[in-house]
């Protein structure tokens, strides 16, 4: 297993959002340097050194790509550290909640394994990215994009206006492509090897990541008029609240496809009886472990000490989510408010109430 320095180099989170020999160390470094905006406002100067040149992680293609489009590479870490946070909403109440034994980094050696865990942290990852660099587009803070150019909805009422500044979807979108995928497309891998098999894997959950994000942005419009009368409405593009793609990749991940690499070099169903998937499915080539015990070696942290709901027939409820190990209850006291009343005008004022509730743990 490899291991990450403590650098806080402005790319290393390249080599981890989308490498197979050592994604975590990258995830880790997303996570650092998307703080450094601030500390370090001079690493964003176009041409700037050694800012691509130092990082040995990257990619040809990345390399060029990072040397063009250096005021990019801020959002990119942006991007990726929301799909982490994001991963660790949704599975908050799995038994794999996007964590790791390894202090160091966030989602650890169970990115090694090719699992249906490890295709959802590329597509939102990637998802991540879109949404950064889309939404940056329009906030003009980059140099070789603006607002949207979408074309006019066809459903559109004729004395709508169309063309306030949107977020640039299809630039995020083309970029994203580009550049995360860049590495897994330079990779030179025995048609049909494991490691083949595996590139076509992050190559398709990356795709459906980044479709996520391109299918989900809608249409959003504003009233213009005396009084809120709304005689003229304004509109342009606007991306998905990030917790919806999410969720939309969380459903994905529940239905994604077990592969295995054909004949022809092409990952192909284990199960000809499911539909073959589509560029906005996710599917995976390993089987997952169970989570339930501490694993160093798959990077699982186990169920003990976890939360669970005793009357919750769900993944989050005790039998599941302890495996089977019981549970033990305890005490605790919870604060909330509580008895709030209206005032005129305008304000609303509650009381601040203790509870003793019943919580449980897994053995």
């Amino acid at each position: 297993v490899s291991t990450c320095s403590h650098s806080t180099d402005l790319l290393m989170f390249v080599t981890l959002v989308f490498t197979l020999k050592s994604p975590f160390c990258t995830f880790l470094a997303v996570v650092s340097m998307a703080m450094t905006p601030i500390q370090r406002p001079e690493m964003y100067i176009i041409g700037a050194q050694p800012l691509c040149s130092q990082l040995s992680g990257l990619s040809q293609g990345q390399r060029k790509l990072c040397q063009l489009y250096q005021d990019h590479m801020m959002y990119i870490g942006d991007g990726a550290k929301t799909g982490i946070t994001e991963c660790q909403h949704q599975f908050r109440q799995r038994r794999w909640n996007c964590s790791t034994v390894d202090k160091t980094s966030v989602f650890g050696r169970i990115m090694h394994i090719g699992s249906r865990e490890t295709a959802f942290t590329y597509a939102i990852s990637a998802a991540g990215v879109v949404n950064a660099v889309s939404r940056a587009c329009r906030e003009g803070e980059l140099s070789t994009c603006g607002c949207s150019r979408a074309a006019r909805p066809r459903d559109l009422p004729r004395d709508w206006l169309w063309g306030g500044c949107g977020d640039n979807v299809h630039y995020g979108y083309r970029f994203a492509r580009e550049f995360v995928d860049a590495r897994e497309r330079e990779k030179n891998y025995p048609r049909g090897s494991p490691e083949h098999a595996r590139t076509l894997m992050n190559i398709q959950n990356n795709e459906a990541g980044r479709q996520a994000v391109y299918n989900l942005a809608n249409v959003a419009c504003k009233c213009h008029g005396v009084s809120g009368s709304c005689s003229l409405k304004t509109c342009w593009l606007q991306l998905a609240d990030f917790r919806r793609v999410g969720e939309f990749l969380k459903e994905k991940y529940d239905s994604a496809a077990a592969m295995r690499i054909g004949r022809k070099g092409k990952l192909e169903l284990v199960d000809k009886r499911f539909n073959t998937p589509t560029p906005e499915d996710l599917v995976y080539i390993d089987p997952s472990p169970d989570y339930c015990l501490r694993n160093e070696t798959t990077g699982s942290l186990g169920t003990t000490g976890r939360l669970c709901n005793k009357t919750s027939e769900g993944m989050d409820g005790c039998e599941l989510m302890c495996c089977g190990r019981g549970y033990d209850q305890f005490k605790t006291y919870k604060h909330e408010r509580c008895h709030c009343k209206f005032h005129w005008c305008c304000y609303v004022k509650c009381k601040r109430c203790t509870s003793l509730v019943d919580q449980y743990v897994c053995k």
